[in-house]
């Protein structure tokens, strides 16, 4: 599996990359892995306001549906449609085109416990 160090990752399988007080989110390599094909995603709408741990979205596979959590407090200023679209995507680069929010931060405080590369890479490799 691969983990980009300039991500920071939740014990709930999203990535977020942080770029001053935006977080653009989406979900792992391990989760898109764990679910299988995924075959549709709902994401809010932008302008909506989350807390962190808030239930933002859903991933649908062939397999099973997953909620997806904030890994930050602030507001969605951007969705990826493309998404929507094309959910497939999120197992094809899950790290990378397949983002899906964007959220600007209304408490810096709540990334601050988000865990590096290496720190979720042992907590994944601990869940086996």
């Amino acid at each position: 599996m691969n983990y980009p160090a300039n991500l920071k990752y939740t014990k709930e399988h999203e990535w977020a990359k942080i770029d001053g007080n935006v977080v653009t989110v989406g979900i792992t390599d391990h989760a898109q892995s764990s679910l299988g094909d995924i075959v549709f995603a709902e994401l809010p709408s932008v302008g909506r306001t989350l807390k962190k741990g808030d239930t933002f979205g859903v991933v649908e596979s062939i397999k099973a549906v997953s909620d997806l959590y904030s890994p930050a407090t602030g507001k969605v200023v951007e969705v990826n449609a493309a998404i929507g679209d094309e959910p497939g995507q999120l197992n094809k680069d899950p790290h990378g085109k397949a983002w899906m929010v964007k959220i600007e931060l209304t408490d810096p405080a709540s990334i601050k416990d988000l865990m590096d590369a290496d720190s979720y890479s042992k907590y994944v490799a601990s869940l086996k």
